[in-house]
């Protein structure tokens, strides 16, 4: 299993940020996506899931409204479209085939800051 993250960066509180997870080394529709992050000083967050199919999708309240996960089976890749970011979303953000993070990339950092 090969997951690569990339688009974070720094942005201004109110802003947004489109993340991406190219992923390799296992047939991808078969698995549901996640994404999770991790603050500084914190533990791993499961922050969002989509099914293998990508029909249903599910969030953490703390990003309900403002983030949308989606995926293109066709580029074995998964998407988070962060929008309205708060500084409180600064952290890396990782994809992961499990909610609880164990298998997943090295991360991309998200910096939410004026």
């Amino acid at each position: 299993v090969q997951l690569v993250e990339s688009g974070g960066g720094l942005v201004q509180p109110g802003g947004s940020l489109r993340l991406s997870c190219a992923a390799s080394g296992f047939t991808f529709t078969d698995y549901a996506l996640n994404w999770v992050r991790q603050a500084p000083g914190k533990g791993l967050e499961w922050v969002s899931m989509i099914s293998s199919i990508g029909g249903i999708t599910f969030y953490a309240d703390s990003v309900k409204g403002r983030f949308t996960i989606s995926r293109d089976n066709a580029k074995n890749t998964v998407y988070l479209q962060m929008n309205s970011l708060k500084p409180e979303d600064t952290a890396v953000y990782y994809c992961s085939t499990t909610r609880d993070g164990a298998s997943r990339g090295q991360g991309t950092q998200v910096t939410v800051s004026s």
